[in-house]
């Protein structure tokens, strides 16, 4: 049976101690411990946690909590491509903005260390909202009050609206790719998640999918207002201390458009996380109008084409959920027969969504 590559951690200790070594020439009684991660890393991401101590040259101690993200190595990927250099420059490029983050350490594009590219940062302490289970369900965020869970989710908002408020022109920015010269931002993603589909399905077997991206592309907004898009915007995709931000992470989808783009991903994937499950969100949690109208104040501009962008948020996660159960199939997780990667939490949002704009 085919399997996840996972990572022998001794090895990988073992790895990662020789390129800490190189990294810190002058570091005495280098030494790496409680190397941890998911039991298959690579699955879908690579990520390891570990803990650094060291003797500087002056005989000072250092203890450092670190985290290490490696191009995933898994043989059925959700991705076609990823770009851990894209990430890494990002979120160091976040570094004096209003935009909480890790503090970011080492880039290595030499795939030799670990066979993956990979990068370091420092480890925030901090609780992040879970997906599996659903932090609807039960978890952390249920045990706190309503007044607690609306400070949480308007943190999370106030993160991701400062994102939106960077100058995507400016210079420390020209790392982020551009949409190619009389393409629309919107256009470029269509294009972007055709080729998705193309590379990750048989587009046959996925007619609402197919649905979706008809009235996607017959119902393109024009001439809108383009910024920094964090791609995946979610609360699971943010570290909280006391129910305040203070790390927005995984910075692998992110892309130039319309940023209302993220605030419906926000908005929606709370939502397939509940109506797709059959959830009801807990008391606390500001309703989307309400949502809307916070980030609407707090970027000083409407959500204009926020319908639009509901529509193509539910779209791209059922690509991505598709990709996922497919994923699954060929670890033989879930038997070839079965119909999850069709119908899945995403399918209702979707349809609701499709109905609701007359497709």
């Amino acid at each position: 049976m085919p399997q996840p590559k996972g990572r022998d951690l001794d090895e990988a200790r073992h790895q990662l101690v020789r390129w800490l070594e190189s990294r810190l020439p002058d570091a005495g009684d280098l030494r790496v411990s409680d190397l941890r991660g998911p039991k298959d890393t690579g699955f879908s991401s690579d990520t390891l946690m570990f803990d650094l101590d060291y003797t500087e040259a002056s005989g000072m101690e250092q203890h450092r909590e670190l985290v290490i993200r490696l191009d995933p190595v898994a043989e059925f990927g959700v991705f076609p491509e990823y770009d851990v250099a894209l990430q890494f420059k990002m979120m160091r490029a976040l570094a004096n903005t209003a935009v909480p983050r890790p503090q970011m350490l080492w880039l290595e594009e030499d795939p030799g260390a670990f066979g993956a590219q990979f990068y370091v940062m420092e480890r925030v302490d901090g609780q992040v909202p879970s997906d599996s289970p659903p932090y609807h369900s039960e978890g952390w965020i249920c045990e706190l009050s309503p007044a607690d869970r609306e400070k949480l989710w308007t943190s999370g908002l106030d993160a991701m609206a400062e994102v939106h408020k960077l100058d995507f022109a400016a210079p420390w920015l020209d790392f982020l790719p551009r949409p190619s010269t009389g393409v629309s931002p919107i256009q470029a993603q269509m294009d972007y998640w055709q080729r998705y589909i193309d590379w990750g399905m048989d587009r046959s077997r996925y007619d609402l999918i197919n649905k979706g991206f008809e009235w996607l592309c017959a119902n393109q907004p024009v001439n809108e207002p383009v910024g920094v898009c964090w791609g995946d915007a979610r609360i699971s995709n943010q570290i909280f201390r006391d129910c305040e931000v203070v790390a927005v992470i995984d910075w692998e989808m992110v892309f130039i458009g319309n940023p209302v783009a993220d605030l419906a991903w926000f908005i929606t994937m709370d939502r397939v996380f509940t109506d797709g499950i059959g959830l009801e969100r807990l008391a606390g949690f500001p309703d989307p109008a309400a949502s809307i109208a916070h980030w609407e104040r707090r970027v000083g501009r409407s959500a204009d084409h926020f319908a639009y962008y509901e529509v193509f948020a539910a779209w791209r996660f059922a690509c991505i959920m598709a990709r996922v159960f497919l994923q699954m199939k060929f670890y033989e997780i879930l038997p070839e027969e079965a119909q999850v990667d069709v119908e899945n939490l995403s399918t209702p949002v979707l349809e609701a969504l499709l109905a609701g704009v007359g497709a």
